[in-house]
Formats: C-alpha cells, sequence, structure tokens
C-alpha cells in the first residue's frame, strides 16, 4: 500500500513538472499611481502623511491554460510624513498572487482582467521612536487590462483598476 502511494506521488510530481516545463512563462515590470496605501489606512493611523510617489512592481506570470495566466508579484512604495527635517517614513512592501484572464485576443492586443489578492507590510520608521512593521491584506482588482505585443517576446501593458500595485499601471512584460 505504501508503494503505491509513493509510486503515485513520483508519478504525479513528474506530471507536474513536464506540465510547468511546457507553460509559457513571462515577467512583468510596471510602474502604478496612486495605490491602496494611499487610498486606504494602510500607515497605521498616523497622521499627515503624503501621497507615495506611485508603486514598482515585478511578476512572474505562468500560463496554465488557455487564457488563465497565475503567479506572484512584488510591489514596492514609499512615503513620509508632513514635518520637514524631522519627518517619519514608511516604506510598503507586498506580496500577492495574481491571476489573470484573456477575454478577447487578435495577433497584436490582448485585452484581460486581472485578481490579485496577498499581504502588504507597512514598515513604520518613526523619527523618534523605534521602527515597526504593520500588516495589511493586499489586493488588485483590474476590469480593464490591456496587452500589445511589440515583438513575439516583449509587450506593453497599461490596466486599470484599484489596489496595492496602483489605479492606473503601465509597463512591459517579457515572456520566455
Amino acid at each position: 500500500m505504501l508503494k503505491k502511494l509513493l509510486l503515485s506521488a513520483v508519478v504525479a510530481a513528474a506530471s507536474l513538472f513536464t506540465t510547468a516545463s511546457a507553460q509559457r512563462t513571462e515577467l512583468s515590470l510596471s510602474y502604478g499611481g496612486y495605490t491602496q496605501m494611499d487610498a486606504t489606512n494602510m500607515h497605521d493611523g498616523w497622521h499627515h502623511v503624503n501621497n507615495a510617489w506611485g508603486a514598482l512592481n515585478v511578476g512572474l506570470n505562468f500560463n496554465v491554460a488557455r487564457n488563465i495566466w497565475i503567479g506572484p508579484s512584488y510591489t514596492f512604495s514609499s512615503t513620509t510624513t508632513k514635518g520637514g527635517p524631522k519627518h517619519s517614513s514608511i516604506a510598503y512592501h507586498a506580496v500577492m498572487l495574481n491571476g489573470r484572464y484573456h477575454y478577447y485576443r487578435n495577433s497584436i492586443v490582448t485585452l484581460y482582467a486581472k485578481l490579485g489578492l496577498g499581504v502588504e507590510f507597512s514598515y513604520m520608521q518613526p523619527y523618534d521612536d523605534d521602527n515597526y512593521t504593520k500588516a495589511y491584506c493586499a489586493y488588485q482588482i483590474v476590469p480593464l487590462g490591456a496587452q500589445v505585443a511589440l515583438s513575439n517576446n516583449v509587450a506593453l501593458f497599461g490596466e486599470l483598476g484599484f489596489g496595492a500595485q496602483g489605479v492606473a499601471q503601465v509597463g512591459f512584460k517579457f515572456g520566455f
């Protein structure tokens, strides 16, 4: 019985590895403006917090079915409080799992929707106290995303939605 279970696990792992190696993969790099961290209180109730400069995003996506991509992403953003030379700082780090569905495609343009869910860590750096970290729920909802193929392996994309990666996001995708 144990041998059959072990053999089944090995066969399942081998089939997953074979499937994973055959799928397409892409790396995405983007900038997003006005993030979830600005719109919601993800700064521990601190007062007089400036809006962040936006967010830098990097993601690794795997094509798991004909129109479905899944993968992790990392987002970085930061801000300060108003207050001159004695201001405090906040660094935002978000890690999410994203799913994307392509609902229209031709030879050049692809339209899609995306949903991401994960955790955001606000690294609080008060001017006159010890640093500490607060964790919040991070998400990204994109009803309208579009990418334009520049070559077989490079695409320019833009997204409109809301979340940790920004309300409006633009960037590049590199396939390999």
